[in-house]
């Protein structure tokens, strides 16, 4: 793709994004209104993927897209967004640690973390990472067409390893988007089993998104901590995100996606989000797949921005 002509009156989100400031003054560090972090993850997904070229390709996405929201006369210029860098091999159990370490600073850093995977196995390390000692109170609310409950350490496990590994309570996780003909009984069951609230696919089609959101975050906080967001955006139909593998015909859309990350980032009790199972290498050549992810934050932000 031609990169757009240069106008000084048109800034891009992409020079928005700064790298992290790391100069220390006395015993503070800066901190940030919003904080990305890549997680190139892609060696334990269940289908073989490049989802590790995906940070690098979000991030070079938001050179297409300004700071500006039009509809609620916003500029989202006005927040301070700092870029941490990426996890180096965040597949092995080392690996997860140095993302936790990165989320948990990143966090702390930021009013908002941003983890761009990297598959769906992120979430797990992303999640630990900011929960900290604050898991007992913690929720979890998962966009995505799959209940990601299965055994072992894959993409396909990260709910399941923060309920048994890290004592989450699947009473504070709300699942919205859950597909049909994606899922097994037994894992269904197993949703079912954990307390987890699900909100599919089927009971979204006729609802404002604002109203979808409200109710996810008044399960997922209902304790009083800090909440975690996964964009598993497979939950989109298939002809918006050719690069996801996983993305079936039927899932939410384009302009939905945007909506429900607009309302997470209006929630100051969501403390970190994640955008997972894009693979760039896949992508349709206009890069729908990618653009979508950074309208994604774009979003987030802009949500953000109108709250305070």
């Amino acid at each position: 793709m031609t990169a757009p002509l240069e106008d000084e009156l048109w800034p891009r989100a992409s020079a928005w994004l700064r790298p992290v400031d790391t100069v220390q003054f006395g015993s503070n560090l800066p901190n940030y209104d919003l904080g990305l972090m890549g997680i190139p993850a892609y060696k334990t997904s269940i289908s073989p993927t490049n989802a590790h070229s995906t940070p690098g390709a979000i991030r070079a996405a938001l050179q297409r897209y300004s700071t500006y929201n039009w509809s609620i006369d916003s500029d989202v210029a006005d927040l301070s967004f700092a870029d941490f860098g990426d996890v180096a091999e965040p597949d092995s159990e080392a690996g997860e640690a140095r993302t936790s370490k990165l989320a948990a600073e990143v966090s702390e850093r930021s009013g908002l973390a941003i983890g761009l995977g990297g598959d769906n196995s992120v979430t797990f390390a992303m999640a630990r990472g900011v929960f900290g000692a604050h898991v007992e109170t913690a929720g979890l609310i998962t966009l995505d067409a799959h209940h990601d409950l299965r055994d072992g350490k894959s993409n396909g496990s990260p709910v399941r390893r923060l309920v048994d590994e890290l004592g989450l309570e699947g009473r504070r996780i709300v699942q919205i988007g859950i597909a049909d003909f994606s899922n097994s009984p037994a894992y269904a069951a197993r949703a079912l089993a954990f307390g987890i609230y699900v909100i599919p696919r089927s009971a979204i089609r006729d609802r404002k998104m604002a109203d979808v959101m409200a109710e996810a975050m008044s399960i997922a906080g209902a304790a009083g901590g800090p909440i975690h967001v996964d964009f598993d955006v497979d939950v989109c139909d298939r002809s918006v995100v050719p690069a996801c593998p996983a993305a079936a015909p039927g899932g939410i859309s384009a302009d939905e996606f945007r909506q429900l990350a607009f309302e997470v980032g209006r929630y100051s009790q969501v403390r970190s989000v994640d955008f997972t199972e894009i693979d760039a290498s896949i992508d349709s050549a206009d890069g729908r797949t990618v653009r979508l992810a950074a309208l994604g934050i774009l979003e987030l932000a802009a949500g953000r921005h109108s709250a305070n």
